[in-house]
């Protein structure tokens, strides 16, 4: 790839712009930025909407950026931000439209991505595997785990030595068996070496250069950074999970916003579901263990799975204490039958604390079979906190650090349409799970929705008629320029405040109709409760009538 690549977007640009001034102006909270270019054939772009900023202060631990849309495949020059929920989901944390690259321009990206997040970094960044985007990522994280994306590696590879994979069929399933499977370092070079000279590519330049760069692709030496892959995520093939489907090779810059919208709507449905799943399905336990249902009320239903794989699997893997210095003993496990495959685990009794030569826990936030298998021989009952990730729970989007890292957003932000739903929406799960517990409980919390409708209603029906005197709390606008350090006021005429007045009564009249949705969609939770009660209550009636019987 050559240090400076120009594109340009045509008419779809201006397409884009237009979009992103209108998300704007209809909410303040969506961040977007053009970088200035001094010849005037067009400049990067980046966007962030509400949701995508505020998903970032809950989720934005790991985050990938891939720009797989940009190669001769697609043509697009498009790049996106995204991460993993608390459901192992594909998250999105932003978007851009790539027309010079040249490191400059990627640091520019990154800087205004970050900006954008509130200059929080994440631990850790998956990007394809190019000299100027490693540079880019070195200036503007430099305490950021930075790994490159294997199957990208993978695809070179084969482009690169297409005479090797045409007349050796099975080196391609060689070398992925090489890469995916070592489970130490000391197997991967042993492995690596091996297949060069099976193959006689000893002298090959390109394999070479990947092995040079091992460190930041080979999944055994990334293991001590996490990467919130709990099944095999960047195993999938590709970076692309969040627009796969939505985004392909017939896609143009004039149809990217609207599949970009659809992404974001199937993406948010899928995760109302697994939400509600969660919330209403009661899992399976496999074992009398309290850690295992202490789990279940934890996690999300998809991570508790995992959880629970594991667990299971420490009875195949039983733990043998090999070594004691006092608080700190370390133990040998191994599944029966596959010593050579044992795993270490050191175990401080004093402190409750493990570590486990596989880190999974570094590397999914997931505590793997081998350290359950100790605890589960020290009589270890339930899960350490330490050993409860967070962003992994039931209530990942609740809590004093969420709160304050939303206390650092921009107050037009916080007040945005999508952050005040996302708040009430978890309040509102709330109700719903200790109302279920019991009667007396479901009736309190029948009792407290039904009030805060009708008060939903009264506000209603008294700012409807409020719509003179409305002021702005605006930070002004997002939109960004490299040359720029201080930005205009906002409103310099009359005009321009009349026009925004307008505006401001327009956006009322939007929001009441909103309101008016809320309501009819709390009054619909409200009967579902009702109908609820009354199932629960033949319920009770049946059991009674059967202790009598």
């Amino acid at each position: 790839m050559s240090g400076n690549r120009q594109r340009t977007l045509g008419g779809g640009g201006q397409h884009v712009l237009d979009y992103l001034k209108r998300m704007q102006a209809e909410n303040p909270a969506f961040f977007y930025a053009v970088q200035s270019d001094s010849e005037h054939s067009g400049g990067n772009i980046l966007w962030a909407d509400a949701s995508a900023r505020l998903n970032y202060t809950h989720f934005g631990d790991t985050v990938i950026f891939d720009t797989t849309y940009r190669t001769h495949r697609y043509r697009l020059p498009f790049a996106s931000f995204t991460g993993f929920n608390h459901h192992g989901q594909p998250l999105l944390f932003g978007c851009a439209l790539i027309l010079n690259e040249s490191e400059l321009s990627y640091v520019w990206l990154f800087q205004t991505w970050l900006h954008a997040m509130s200059g929080h970094s994440p631990a850790s960044i998956t990007t394809d595997p190019e000299r100027l985007i490693q540079s880019a990522v070195a200036q503007v994280l430099p305490g950021t785990r930075h790994r490159f994306c294997k199957w990208a590696i993978f695809r070179e590879t084969k482009e690169k030595l297409p005479q090797l994979y045409q007349s050796q069929p099975t080196f391609e399933a060689e070398f992925k068996k090489c890469v995916n499977e070592s489970e130490t370092i000391n197997e991967f070079e042993s492995s690596w070496e091996s297949l060069l000279q099976r193959y006689y590519i000893m002298d090959n330049e390109w394999l070479r250069s990947m092995y040079s760069a091992r460190q930041q692709w080979v999944p055994v030496y990334m293991r001590d950074a996490f990467f919130g892959e709990v099944s095999g995520t960047e195993g999938s093939g590709g970076l692309n999970l969040f627009f796969d489907g939505f985004v392909n090779a017939s896609t143009t810059i004039q149809m990217l916003v609207k599949q970009y919208e659809k992404a974001i709507v199937s993406w948010h449905e899928k995760e109302l579901k697994a939400d509600y799943d969660t919330i209403n399905t009661t899992p399976v336990l496999k074992t009398p263990s309290p850690m295992e249902k202490q789990a279940a009320n934890l996690y999300t239903k998809r991570i508790f799975k995992k959880f629970q794989e594991e667990l299971v699997e420490t009875l195949a893997n039983p733990a043998t204490k090999i070594d004691d210095s006092g608080t700190v003993a370390t133990y040998r496990v191994a599944k029966f039958g596959e010593d050579h495959k044992a795993n270490a685990v050191s175990f401080n009794s004093f402190e409750m604390k493990a570590s486990c030569s596989c880190q999974m826990f570094e590397y999914s936030g997931i505590i793997c079979r081998h350290v359950l298998a100790v605890f589960r021989a020290k009589n270890v009952l339930t899960l350490p906190s330490q050993y409860v990730l967070k962003r992994w729970t039931r209530n990942a989007k609740t809590g004093a650090v969420a709160e304050e890292q939303a206390s650092e957003l921009p107050v037009h932000f916080r007040d945005s349409l999508t952050v005040r739903y996302n708040n009430l929406r978890q309040e509102a799960i709330k109700f719903v799970e200790e109302g279920a517990k019991s009667i007396h409980i479901y009736n309190v919390a029948l009792d407290a929705l039904q009030e805060a409708a009708k008060k939903v209603a009264s506000i209603k029906n008294r700012s409807s008629g409020a719509t003179q005197g409305a002021t702005l709390a605006n930070g002004g606008s997002q939109e960004l320029h490299s040359n720029e350090e201080n930005q205009t006021a906002a409103y310099q005429s009359v005009d321009e405040k009349e026009k925004k007045i307008n505006e401001l009564t327009t956006e009322i009249e939007n929001t009441n109709q909103r309101c008016e949705v809320y309501r009819t969609n709390l009054l619909a939770v409200l009967r579902d409760m009702e109908e609820q009660k009354l199932k629960l209550s033949v319920k009770v009636q049946n059991a009674k009538l059967s202790l009598k019987e």
